[in-house]
This record gives structure tokens, C-alpha cells and sequence, in this order.
């Protein structure tokens, strides 16, 4: 460390290589591009003979660096774990050629036999081998494609619970058939999630292929579907959804007033589950909880007002005052001026936490402007509108952030680049940015339902995932899910070039390399791919390429550009292709060189066909693709035109004939089956269809025979393409900016070299760049270094110190990030027990019998009078002393109309009388006990259920071993007390409801709906009191207490007190609703 910092302090230890006179390579080399050459290094070692100890002292460290990391993987742990999953590898090897001998309805039949053994008492391994070599010679069979050994490999980590790393390209789709299918069998589900509503419809339906193949069903959870669909999906064998359907499926089931309302496997909805990019969901989306928010107050209108006040805030303004004055002497005849410099701040900001805090002078200034006194004022409080106010104004950006499209602000996520129309920001944040932008403001939310990722992922028994990038957060995994990440070998060596990242003082040198770097390849002919943070920065590259006539196509979360989104990733590999992506996490298309030939197929028929069956236009605008001016052209043979024409033909004759009128998405839709049902059909299938059909112009077969023929076209051209695209050095990516994970870097390089291709990568960074910005990294040594190294802030230099300095400030964003999700977690684990408790018992109530609702109407009867004895009662004194006035008045305030008669009889004097006398009791019968002196309870304990029920409370104030009754001499005449005055409100209650003469059936659903009203009331309640909780307790951290031990302690007391009002209002509102049955809708308000 220590010669590192004299190495920076010291610009004179480092040496350009552009200088003539150097002889001798220093350690610490720098090398200053030209925006033309994107390998420096060669060129200059080619143009000057003394550049080759250079050469020389590269290839060695290359060399050296190669050792050390073969030795390294030998050493590693994860070496001997793969070294150990090969055995596995060998056995199913050794069942191929038997399993490759049986037909397909033999291999069909193996998923009954495997569920017989289960039955029989085999395991998951016993059965795993075989199961696997099942699943791979299904996937040969429909899919074409047989499982590599390495993606045996990965099935094995996904079954033992680990998590499976396996590079871009390898294959993670396909893996997870091997895991889902040996699960399944158990008959309890398997969910495969993965990041959004695309990849989950395109895995259902191209490897539910298999699984359907092997007699399995396959479910689908999609974004607008009706509960009668995702229950029938969710009571399939394997369900296909993503992480945000899955959460808010959980929540709102767990919101429903009836069990008919329920989607999920209930009692247990949670079995085994493949998070595919797990890293994404559980470390990525770890920070932003689920929320389900209901409408609040009404204060729509303060917004608009708050946003004008957060326009005359300023941030740090500096102002001068000219005084002029005169001199008397002749020397100064002309006036002088005193300048006198002044500087305001109304409010300060944290990039890092995107915290705001206003000034004294921002204070008085919004209370002037605002006439109030005070903007805390409980009566009349601006505070938190005027904070959301500035949140908007400096935090959230405009095409950063948000996207403005019909009136609506939608949310880009920061991850995927994907707009997220469903979501919405809480707290005030989302109608302070509407209020910003001039936007109609819908109603302020209250939280009615949360819950983090990290919390329902971990509700699962077997949790499983997979991910190109997961090893820098190996730590966090383990710690947190218990899950260990294991390195799936790749299938062919990868043999990417990783160049050195190029660092630039300001960012406008940055973006005019970027686009030097992107000219350059085009000239060429290698595709490239640019990865940017923002939809700003995507079409400010856009634009100085449109300034250079370089064709190009833009991916970000603008509607014209995301309709066509798999269709620009998969052509991203062809000669002369530019792509310019947001973000490339979860695109789910692979990038092959020469291009996608499915897709291209795609495009060809939709173009052919397209026109005739619809005159529609798309809902969304849809951007031209501008580089496919420059692509290569498709050669479609003769037999593919015929069939074309062919089809077109029918399409135009269907659309006319039978007057039918196919909207643009629908007719888009006949495509996509017709293409799904050549997969999963013969050629000779499909012509005998189309000849049994004739009369009734089957123009779905007919798409498809002419998408296979189309298809072979384009493989031939994609192949070709292809070979001269390696040849040229593959796929190219440049990164624009350093992400705030290591791992998200990660992702954008391994889209280059995937599957042993040729490719390279270049990361440019600058110092402006808003990572550096949002953490207050220093980086003004850096800036200075760059300055007098290359006399010119806009050129970038290279080398091993600056890259490891500016990766250690890559490492703590990674830190405070961690720290935040860790944070997250612990104060979450305590709402997670309360959830778990609450959810359960909802659960519990909703599916439960009866017999299991009377259990908890009474057990709450129960609990209300022991609360109301216990506060009124001391167990060490004598009777005498007991508050009994206030205790008749609390049991005669809860029971109501219902005990006027029997209530009667209880007096103070009559109660006293009794208790006194309880020593002389020496017998008691239980299940008919009453004080002398006292009304006996209605004899309602009639049969073995009922009297049991009674033992069984009466056993559970004996075991009640509370502070208030430890050791109390007079505990038995307290505990005999809350037995009588129990069995007094339970017996009166059964007696009312029998008199009433309604239905069982109705009695419980009145019963039910009561406690589940309830108990989401005060829930509801509660999560809004732990929210406001968790923003005040860090307060307390000043007075040298911990603010997570703080929250558990409050926490814990407001939990106890909700459980409480709950039951109280449970009984309440039962005993109130049966002593006048006409009054039943009050219950519900």
C-alpha cells in the first residue's frame, strides 16, 4: 500500500510510452490511445523495434498470470466439488445407450415408475441418475438438444440447494429441466422464477416441451391473468412465473377474505424453487420490498404547492454585491466599488442515501412562502411534502429514473432498463415527481401488505439458482440463504479478451473514444455492443453516432425501442451490427455470432405474411432498425419464396373469404403458435395436416412448413456470416461506465466469447462519472495524475495502479450496498416473524374447519378475560384488595347486551364473598364449575368436543406461568376466576347463536369473515406503525443505543398490543352483531 501511494504522489515514477527517448520499460506502464487504434499495444510494439521488451515483458505476465490461475484453480474448493459432481456425470452416462433404446411412450412411462418408487420409500437420490439421463434424452428428442456433462453438472448443484455459476451461453435454460423435472416428481410443485413475463412464457413453452413430453404439466403465470388461470397453473406439476407475480400472488392471497380466493398451493405453496439470475432478484431487487398499498388521505393538492417551494430552494448558491464609494483624494477621481461576496444554501443532500436536510435558512424560506408557522406542525404538516419535493428535484431524473409516456411517470428499473408500469414509488415520492412534471397526481397509498424477496424465498424448504455471475457474492449468499455457489465448468474453453480499462478525467474525452472505438470496429465490420447506465447516456451516444452516419440500434426503456428488444439482442452478433443497451441483465436472448437464425426466420415470415392478415398498426411506436441498411441480405432459396408466396396467398384469401379481421397483436399471435407448433411437430406431420385440411385453408401448418424451409436458409447464412465474424475477432463490448457491483460488469462482458467464441471486452471510465459522484470518492489525485501525464484531460491512460485504485472505490460501493441489504434483512427478520405468525394464523382460519373456527372465536373469549382479570388482579394479595369494581365493569363493557340478565346477579360484595371462600373448595368439577353466591353458566359443555375444549383452556391457565401469577398464593383463585368468567362469555355466546336459528354454515361464515376483517385491520395498522418505527429508531442511535435492538424491542411491545386489539375487537364485533342480527353490515365498516 505503501508504494502504491508513493507511486500516485509521484507522477514522475510513471512513464508514457509515447515518448522517443524511452529505452527501458518502467513498472508501472501507462499507454495514451488514439481514439482511432482500439489496440494500442500492438501497434506501437509493431511501428518501433525497441516497444519489444514491452512485448516480451506482457507475454511473460500473461504467461506467469496463466499459471497462477490454473494453480489456483487446482487449490480452490470449488475444484474438488465439481471434481466430485463428475462421479454423478459417469452414472448417468452409464444409463444413455439403455434409456436411447426405449420409445417415446416407454419413456413416458418412466415418470410413473419414478413416483411408484417414491412411493415405495426410494429417495430423490436413488432415482437422480436415471432421471436424469431421462430428461436428457427427452430434450434430444423434442428440443434437439442433449445436455452437455457440464450441464449435468449444473442440474446437480440446482437439485443439492447450491447455486449454479455457469458463463453466458452455456446453457442455464436447459440445466434447469434437469432439477425441476426430479423435483416434480414429488407431486408438491416446483416453481422455476425467473425476471420477468418474456422469459417465463418462453420457457414454459420451449422446455415445457420436455416436461409435457414426459407427462408432467406445465403452468404459466402472467401479468393480467384471472385467478381462475394462475390457480389452475399453480396446481401444475412444474409453474413457470417471475419474482414480482410470485411475491404479489403471496401477498395478495394472503389478502383474500374466503379460500375461494386463494391461487396458491395452500397450506404449503412453497416447495422447490430455481431463481434463475438469482443474483439479480435476491441481491439486486433485495433493496425494494414488495409493497401492496391501498389509498390514504386526500392530499394530492399540497404536492403541486410543495414542488413550487422546492424551485425557490437553491443548493449552494454563490452571489456578489457591488457598493460603490469615492475617494476625496485627486489621485481616485473615478468611484470605487467594494465587491462583497455572499453564499446561500437552503438544503444539503446525500447522493449515497438520496437523504435531504434542510437549512435554517431553507426553513424559514418554505415557511414564508408556505404562511405557516411551523412545517412540522402536526395541525397543518408540510415537512414531508416539501422533502419529497427536493427528492424530486435533485434525485430523480427524467429518463434516468422515469420515463414520461401518457401522462404517467413509469418507473425504469435501474437493473434491467425495463419500464415497470405496475410499480409506483411509496412514501410521497411517486406524486412528488408527478407534481415535478406537471402530471395529474393519483391518491397517496398506505401499505396493506410488504414483504422483501430475501423473506419469501427463504418461506421455500429447497431453494435453489442460477446465474453468469455470482461468485463476488458467494459471502452474502451463504450468510444470508445458506446457499453455496458453485462454478460449473464451461463446455469449451473461453478464450475472450479482457483489455485494460481506460480511465479519462472528464467524461466528454470518454464519449468521444467510445465513439472513436465504435467507428473504428464498424470500419471492419465487427459487431459491437455498448453498455451505458442510462437512457440518457444511450441516446447521447446514439446521437454522436447518427452525427457520424454509423448505422445502429438503441435498446432502452423507451416503448419503440423495447417492442423490439429480443429482436435487436439476437442480431447483435452479425457483421456491421451496433447495439447501444441500457443494461444487458435478463435479456434471456443469447448473442451468436452471425445472428440468431430462429429470430431471423421470425422476422422474414412476419415481414412476408404480417400485412395480409392484419392493416393494423402496432400499439406502441416502433423504431426502424437502422442497421439493418448495412446488414448482409438473406438469401431465401427458391422453395422458401414459393412457400411464402404460397402462404401469403392464404393469408390474403382467409382475411377476405371468411371476413375476418385479425388485430395487429393477434395476428402477431397465429405466427408465434404456427412457429411453436413447427418445433413441435414432424415436416411430414405437418404436410399431412395441411393435405387432411385443404378444404378449410389451413394456414397455421402452412406458416409453419414455410418457417422450417425459411429457417434452413437462415442457419446456412448465420453459419457463414458467422465463420467471418470470428474471423474478424468476434463480438466487441465496451462498457461506458463502471456499475456499483463488480458482478453487473461482469454480466455486460460475458456477452462477448460465449460458447468458446473469439470476442473482447473494454471498459472506459471517467472521473465524472456518477458512481464516483453519488459515493464523494476522492478522485482529484487521479485527475491531477491524468493532467500531467498526458497533458491532455480528454486522453485516457491504462495500467495496473490506477485500475486497482479505481476498483477498490468499485469494492466499497459494493460494501455500503451489502451493508444496506444486511440492514434490511436483520430489521426485517422482525416483521418476518410477525408475518409468519399473522399469515399463518389467516391461513389457518381461512382453510381451516369449523370446528377450527369455533377453536379461535373461543380461545380469543378466553384471552380478552384473562387480559381483563390479570390487569385488575394481584395473585399475592388477598381478594380484598383487588380492583373487582373495574373488573365488572371491563367484563360487562365486552360482553354487552348479551350477559344483562346473567350479569345481574354479580355484584362486587357477591364476588368478593365467593373468592374469599375458594381455599375452603376442595373438589372441583371443571366443565360445570361455578362460584357459590354466583350465576351458573348456561350448561352449554355438552359433548366429548365441547368439554374437551373446556379442559383443554382450563390446562392452559394452569400453564400459564406469567410474571403477574408467579408464585402467587392467591393464583387459584385468580386462575378460577378466569375460568368462570370464560366459561360464562363462551356459554352465553354458544346459547345466543343456538337461539337465533341460523345455519351453521352462515354462523361460520360470519364467524370467519369477522376474525379475517380484523385481523387485517389491525395489521394494516401495524405495518404502517413498524414503518414509521424503522425510520425513527436510527435516531436513537445518538444516545448510544442500537437501533436494530431498539426496533426489536418496539417492534415485539407494538406486535403484543395489535394481537390484543385484535381479539378484543374480534369479540366485540361477534357479540355486538348477535345480540341485534339486523345491524350485520356494521361488522364490515
Amino acid at each position: 500500500m505503501a508504494a502504491s501511494s508513493s507511486a500516485i504522489s509521484n507522477p514522475s515514477f510513471f512513464t508514457v510510452t509515447t515518448k522517443r527517448h524511452q529505452s527501458s520499460s518502467p513498472p508501472f506502464s501507462f499507454f495514451c490511445t488514439r481514439p482511432a487504434n482500439p489496440f494500442p499495444l500492438l501497434s506501437f510494439c509493431s511501428r518501433r523495434r525497441r516497444f519489444t521488451p514491452i512485448l516480451i515483458k506482457a507475454s511473460l505476465k500473461e504467461n506467469l498470470g496463466r499459471v497462477t490461475k490454473t494453480w489456483g484453480d487446482f487449490t480452490s474448493l470449488n475444484y474438488w466439488v465439481v471434481r466430485d459432481y463428475y462421479r454423478l456425470v459417469e452414472f448417468v452416462n452409464s444409463f444413455e445407450p439403455r434409456i436411447q433404446k426405449l420409445s417415446d411412450e416407454q419413456l413416458t412411462a418412466k415418470t410413473a415408475e419414478f413416483r411408484r418408487r417414491l412411493g415405495k420409500g426410494e429417495t430423490l437420490a436413488d432415482i437422480q441418475a436415471e432421471a436424469f439421463a431421462v430428461v436428457r434424452e427427452a430434450a434430444k428428442r423434442k428440443l434437439g438438444m442433449r445436455h452437455f456433462d457440464v450441464q449435468i453438472i449444473g442440474g446437480a448443484v440446482l437439485n443439492d440447494g447450491s447455486i449454479a455459476e455457469m458463463k453466458t451461453g452455456e446453457g442455464k435454460t436447459l440445466v434447469s429441466t434437469l432439477a425441476a423435472y426430479l423435483n416434480a416428481l414429488t407431486g408438491e410443485g416446483v416453481h422455476v422464477v425467473t425476471v420477468n413475463d418474456y422469459l417465463a412464457q418462453r420457457d414454459a413453452e420451449w422446455m415445457g416441451r420436455v416436461h409435457r413430453f414426459l407427462g408432467l404439466s406445465v403452468g404459466l403465470i402472467q401479468r393480467g391473468m384471472k385467478p381462475e388461470e394462475r390457480r389452475s397453473n399453480y396446481r401444475c406439476d412444474i409453474t413457470y412465473t417471475n419474482n414480482s407475480e410470485l411475491g404479489f400472488d403471496y401477498l395478495r392471497d394472503n389478502l383474500a377474505g374466503s379460500s375461494g380466493q386463494l391461487v396458491m398451493r395452500w397450506p404449503k405453496p412453497f416447495h422447490f424453487a430455481i431463481v434463475d439470475e438469482v443474483d439479480s432478484v435476491l441481491i439486486d431487487e433485495g433493496r425494494n420490498p414488495l409493497l401492496i398499498s391501498g389509498e390514504a388521505s386526500k392530499d394530492a393538492a399540497r404536492y403541486p404547492v410543495a414542488a413550487k417551494v422546492a424551485e425557490l430552494l437553491i443548493r449552494g448558491l454563490v452571489f456578489y454585491l457591488l457598493f460603490p464609494f469615492f475617494m476625496t483624494t485627486s489621485c481616485y477621481p473615478s468611484p470605487l466599488y467594494l465587491i462583497v461576496c455572499f453564499t446561500t444554501q437552503h438544503y444539503n443532500i446525500q447522493l449515497k442515501d438520496n437523504s435531504v436536510e434542510l437549512t435554517e435558512e431553507g426553513i424559514a424560506l418554505a415557511e414564508m412562502a408556505l404562511e405557516t408557522k411551523d412545517l412540522w406542525d402536526e395541525n397543518d404538516p408540510w415537512a414531508r411534502f416539501v422533502m419529497n419535493a427536493l427528492k424530486a428535484k435533485e434525485f430523480y431524473r427524467q429518463d434516468v429514473q422515469y420515463i414520461v409516456k401518457n401522462g404517467k411517470a413509469l418507473i425504469i428499473n435501474e437493473l434491467t432498463g425495463r419500464v415497470e408500469e405496475k410499480r409506483r414509488w411509496s412514501e410521497g415520492i411517486h406524486q412528488a415527481v408527478e407534481a415535478k412534471e406537471g402530471l395529474p397526481i393519483q391518491a397517496d397509498s398506505v401499505v396493506v401488505a410488504q414483504i422483501t424477496y430475501q423473506s419469501m424465498f427463504k418461506l421455500y424448504p429447497k431453494l435453489s439458482g442460477m446465474t453468469g455471475t455470482a461468485k463476488t457474492e458467494e459471502k452474502e449468499f451463504l450468510k444470508m440463504f445458506q446457499m453455496p455457489v458453485i462454478e460449473v465448468p464451461t463446455n469449451m474453453a473461453n478464450i475472450r479478451h479482457d483489455l485494460p480499462i481506460q480511465a479519462f478525467a472528464n467524461a466528454r474525452g470518454k464519449w468521444e473514444y467510445v465513439h472513436a472505438e465504435v467507428e473504428s470496429m464498424f470500419r471492419v465490420g465487427r459487431p459491437v455492443l455498448v453498455g451505458t447506465t442510462s437512457v440518457e447516456n444511450s441516446e447521447y451516444l446514439s446521437a454522436l453516432l447518427r452525427a457520424s452516419k454509423i448505422p445502429h440500434n438503441v435498446l432502452n426503456a423507451r416503448p419503440k425501442y423495447a417492442a423490439r428488444e429480443a429482436q435487436t439482442v439476437a442480431q447483435a452478433g452479425r457483421k456491421y451490427a451496433i447495439t447501444i443497451s441500457t443494461n444487458m441483465a435478463g435479456r434471456g436472448t443469447d448473442i451468436i455470432l452471425g445472428g440468431n437464425p430462429k429470430m431471423l426466420a421470425k422476422e422474414v415470415i412476419e415481414d412476408s405474411i404480417l400485412s395480409h392478415m392484419s392493416h393494423d398498426t402496432p400499439d406502441v411506436e416502433v423504431e426502424d432498425p437502422k442497421s439493418q441498411k448495412v446488414l448482409s441480405k438473406m438469401k431465401i432459396g427458391p422453395s422458401s419464396l414459393a412457400l411464402l408466396a404460397k402462404t401469403a396467398l392464404m393469408a390474403k384469401y382467409v382475411g377476405k373469404s371468411e371476413n375476418k379481421s385479425w388485430t395487429y397483436e393477434k395476428a402477431k399471435s397465429i405466427i408465434s403458435e404456427s412457429i411453436e407448433m413447427s418445433q413441435s411437430m414432424g415436416l411430414d406431420e405437418l404436410q399431412r395436416l395441411v393435405e387432411e385440411q385443404a378444404e378449410m385453408y389451413p394456414l397455421g401448418p402452412c406458416i409453419a412448413i414455410a418457417y422450417l424451409s425459411v429457417l434452413k436458409d437462415c442457419e446456412i447464412h448465420c453459419f457463414h456470416e458467422g465463420l467471418e465474424v470470428k474471423r474478424l475477432g468476434g463480438l466487441h463490448v465496451i462498457g461506458t461506465s463502471l456499475h456499483e457491483s463488480r458482478r453487473i460488469d461482469n454480466q455486460l462482458r460475458g456477452r462477448a466469447g460465449r460458447q468458446g467464441d473469439p470476442g473482447s471486452t473494454r471498459f472506459m471510465v471517467s472521473l465524472q462519472d456518477e458512481m464516483f459522484q453519488k459515493f464523494n470518492f476522492d478522485t482529484e489525485w487521479a485527475v491531477k495524475l491524468i493532467s500531467r501525464i498526458t497533458n491532455d484531460e480528454d486522453v485516457p491512460i491504462e495500467g495496473d495502479t490506477i485500475v486497482r485504485q479505481l476498483l477498490s472505490l468499485q469494492v466499497s460501493a459494493e460494501k455500503y450496498f451489502f451493508n444496506i441489504r444486511k440492514s434490511l434483512v436483520e430489521f426485517d427478520e422482525v416483521l418476518e416473524v410477525q408475518r409468519k405468525h399473522v399469515y399463518d394464523l389467516r391461513q389457518l382460519i381461512l382453510t381451516g374447519d369449523s370446528e377450527s373456527c369455533s377453536h379461535h372465536i373461543f380461545q380469543y373469549m378466553q384471552a380478552v378475560i384473562d387480559e381483563i382479570v390479570l390487569g385488575n388482579v394481584n395473585p399475592l394479595k388477598h381478594p380484598s384488595s383487588w380492583n373487582l369494581d373495574k373488573l365488572l365493569k371491563d367484563f360487562v363493557a365486552i360482553s354487552g347486551k348479551i350477559l344483562d340478565e346473567s350479569c345481574a346477579g354479580i355484584t362486587v360484595e357477591s364476588l368478593m364473598q365467593s373468592l374469599a371462600n375458594v381455599d375452603e373448595v376442595s373438589d372441583v368439577d371443571i366443565n360445570d364449575f361455578c362460584f357459590p353466591n354466583l350465576p351458573q353458566p348456561p350448561n352449554a359443555f355438552r359433548g366429548i368436543r365441547k368439554k374437551t375444549s373446556s379442559l383443554k383452556r382450563w390446562l392452559a391457565i394452569c400453564s400459564d406461568d406469567s410474571l403477574s401469577l408467579k408464585d402467587g398464593r392467591y393464583r387459584l383463585a385468580a386462575n378460577l376466576l378466569r375460568k368462570y368468567l370464560g366459561d360464562l362469555l363462551i356459554t352465553s355466546y354458544m346459547n345466543i347463536i343456538q337461539e337465533s336459528g341460523y345455519a351453521e354454515e352462515y354462523v361460520k361464515e360470519i364467524e370467519r369473515a369477522v376474525l379475517v376483517k380484523s385481523l387485517d385491520c389491525f395489521w394494516r395498522d401495524h405495518l404502517v406503525n413498524m414503518n414509521r418505527l424503522n425510520s425513527a429508531v436510527n435516531v436513537r442511535s445518538f444516545g448510544h443505543r442500537d437501533p436494530l435492538e431498539e426496533y426489536k424491542i418496539d417492534g415485539c411491545r407494538f406486535f403484543i398490543s395489535m394481537l390484543s386489539a385484535t381479539r378484543r375487537l374480534t369479540v366485540e364485533s361477534l357479540l355486538r352483531y348477535w345480540s341485534s342480527p339486523m345491524d350485520s353490515q356494521q361488522i364490515y365498516t
